[in-house]
């Protein structure tokens, strides 16, 4: 049985709302990212090369130059992008090793 969590407020029910509305974009565009890494492992050549240190830092600024500019908190917008990285690698990793 799926059980709702208590809401404190009836305005809490119009943030929830919200909230699950953006998670579920989220989930889009996280999709649409994995699929990006599923063609990065299958064109990689060597194993060795789906892990680069260069790239992951690229990255990271990127995020957190635009986490900036639309007010996103560098308190969650790193530790996130880089949970996200970690976990796309060992994809990407799973992806070249059954091809």
């Amino acid at each position: 049985m799926n059980q709702r969590a208590p809401v404190p407020c009836e305005e809490m029910t119009a943030i929830r709302q919200q909230i699950d509305a953006l998670d579920v974009e989220l989930v889009k565009l996280l999709a649409a990212r994995q699929k990006l890494i599923a063609q990065a492992g299958h064109a990689k050549p060597e194993r060795h090369h789906i892990r680069d240190e260069a790239r992951i830092e690229e990255v990271v600024q990127l995020v957190l130059q635009t986490a900036q500019k639309e007010g996103l908190a560098t308190e969650i917008a790193e530790p996130v992008w880089r949970q996200l990285i970690e976990s796309s690698i060992a994809y990407e990793y799973r992806v070249f090793d059954d091809r």
